[in-house]
C-alpha cells in the first residue's frame, strides 16, 4: 500500500483487480443523524466492549440504562446528600475531560492537520497535557 501513488488512484490503476481497495480501509457505515447517541453506541457495540473490558466510563444523564459500565449522575430535585455528592465528583471528573475537548476544539493547528492519525494521536495527547498542565 506504500508503493501506490496519489496518480496511480485518480488513474484507475488501483483497485480491486490489483488487490487493493478503498473499501477495506472504510470504516463501519455512519449512523443517521437522528439516532440518540446511546443507540448508536450499542449498534456499534460499544457499550458490550466496555462491559467485556472491565472499563468504567462516565457519561451524561442521557445514557442511563446503558449498563454497569457506564456511570451517570442521579436525576431528581430531591437528591439524598450521598446522591447530590455523587453527582458533584461526577461532574468535576467530566469536566476535566470537557475542558480539554473544547481546547482541542479551539486550537487552530489541529484543523488543518494532514498526517498520520496516529501521530495526530500523540500530538492530541501533547496538547492535553500541556492544558492540563498550564490550569
Amino acid at each position: 500500500m506504500s508503493d501506490v501513488t496519489r496518480s496511480q488512484c485518480r488513474a484507475g490503476a488501483v483497485g480491486p483487480r490489483s488487490g487493493w481497495s478503498r473499501s477495506s480501509t472504510v470504516r463501519p457505515a455512519a449512523v443517521p443523524g437522528s439516532t440518540h447517541d446511546l443507540a448508536a453506541a450499542r449498534t456499534h457495540g460499544i457499550v458490550e466492549a466496555l462491559g467485556d473490558a472491565d472499563i468504567k466510563c462516565r457519561a451524561d444523564k442521557s445514557y442511563q440504562g446503558a449498563g454497569r459500565c457506564v456511570r451517570v449522575p442521579f436525576r431528581g430535585r430531591r437528591l439524598k446528600r450521598w446522591q447530590r455528592r455523587h453527582n458533584t465528583t461526577h461532574a468535576k471528573i467530566c469536566c476535566a475531560g470537557d475542558q480539554a475537548m473544547a481546547t482541542l476544539k479551539c486550537w487552530r493547528p489541529l484543523r488543518k492537520l494532514c498526517c498520520c492519525p496516529d501521530r495526530t494521536t500523540s500530538i492530541v495527547k501533547a496538547v492535553v497535557v500541556l492544558h492540563h498542565a498550564s490550569a
